[in-house]
């Protein structure tokens, strides 16, 4: 048999087992500069943490705020807009309206409305990707046709995120943000019910100049939902059948999303010199944060490597903190939950889908 490729730091999200990398990189180099891929890597929990709290270090590159292949096209006026990918005090504002409308939809909803769509899922790709944006399109206030033209569309533009996109997944991506825009746009102006006129009410109470956030913000929530809810509800259907049926699902959830996370690694920009872990690090430079490492750090969580739902406390970097903390992270969960307990088929692991910072697990079996 085939043995794979050692882990590296930008590859270990795909790799089939990253996680004694991460163990070496957490007890002999939590903070380091790494040659080969000219990043600086934080794989420390107390690293990730300082990187994350350090106002120096941006979302984005001061030099480049919207990627260049998208300057100018649908996908760069919604791309230069998401509160993941601006930093200041509009985006703290933003991201505020976003949370507050968020906060309006019970776990219970999301639940249940995941277990509905999930009986009408067609295969393992569709339950990862398409139930949770037909989901979260639902929540917005989408109906009849919509949902699923919503979350094809949205599979399209979140190929412009990655560092790695080409130049084909960007023009899908502009015309998928094109399309997306039209989509949505009249729901905005109408201001129809669901998050969607929540989202409108509140922006307005925010004194929101324009409809141009709210509608790039939209689109933002959908394709947050994208990549890692699917590998949450993957990396969660794997350790099902690892560990049997808990007594806790919720729990359960909670510990994959730390023990297994979907998103690895993000990426941080440094705008001026800082310090981080002691090392002086100049501007312009490029951090590579290790999520999933620092999870699994055992300063931060007391046998890291043990799969432990219910601990006390738990320290987990998957969706971030501070003024980035993902906003639908607690829709994310309870997508899985309504998903996971439904399917009654047990998924074995084919692969991982190629991704920088994703681990979403190719499924194969019997879907029930």
């Amino acid at each position: 048999m085939t043995q794979p490729h050692p882990a590296t730091p930008t590859t270990a999200a795909t790799h089939p087992d990253p996680y004694p990398f991460y163990a070496d990189l957490v007890a002999n180099r939590p903070f380091g500069y790494d040659t080969n891929s000219g990043l600086w890597v934080a794989a420390g929990a107390s690293a990730v943490s300082e990187v994350l709290a350090d106002p120096a270090c941006r979302v984005r590159p001061g030099t480049e705020p919207v990627p260049r292949g998208i300057v100018g096209t649908p996908a760069g006026e919604v791309f230069g807009e998401l509160v993941r990918m601006t930093d200041g005090a509009s985006q703290v504002r933003r991201k505020q309206v976003l949370l507050s409308a968020l906060n309006t939809i019970s776990e219970e909803q999301v639940v249940a409305l995941a277990a509905e769509q999930a009986g009408k899922a067609t295969d393992w790709t569709d339950l990862q990707f398409g139930v949770p944006a037909r989901v979260v399109a639902t929540l917005l206030g989408l109906a009849g046709d919509l949902p699923d033209e919503a979350a094809r569309l949205i599979g399209e533009f979140v190929r412009c995120v990655p560092a790695s996109a080409t130049a084909e997944d960007q023009a899908a991506a502009a015309a998928a943000a094109a399309r997306l825009l039209d989509l949505l746009g009249p729901h905005l102006r109408a201001g129809s019910g669901g998050l969607i006129g929540e989202l409108v009410r509140l922006a307005a109470r925010d004194d929101w100049p324009t409809t141009a956030p709210l509608l790039a913000n939209v689109i933002g929530l959908l394709s947050q939902t994208y990549d890692a809810t699917a590998g949450l509800v993957g990396n969660t259907l794997l350790a099902l059948a690892r560990h049997g049926q808990p007594d806790d699902l919720p729990a359960f959830v909670a510990e994959v999303v730390r023990h297994d996370a979907p998103i690895q690694n993000t990426r941080r920009f440094v705008a001026t010199a800082t310090t981080v872990a002691g090392h002086e690090v100049p501007a312009g430079s490029a951090i590579l944060l290790l999520l999933a490492a620092a999870n699994r750090d055992p300063m931060a969580n007391p046998d890291p490597h043990a799969f432990r739902p219910g601990r006390a406390d738990p320290q987990v970097f998957t969706f971030g903190r501070g003024a980035h903390r993902c906003p639908g992270h607690v829709v994310a969960a309870a997508i899985t939950i309504g998903v996971t307990a439904t399917v009654t088929g047990a998924p074995s692991l084919k692969g991982y889908r190629p991704s920088p910072n994703a681990r979403i697990p190719v499924l194969k079996g019997q879907l029930g």
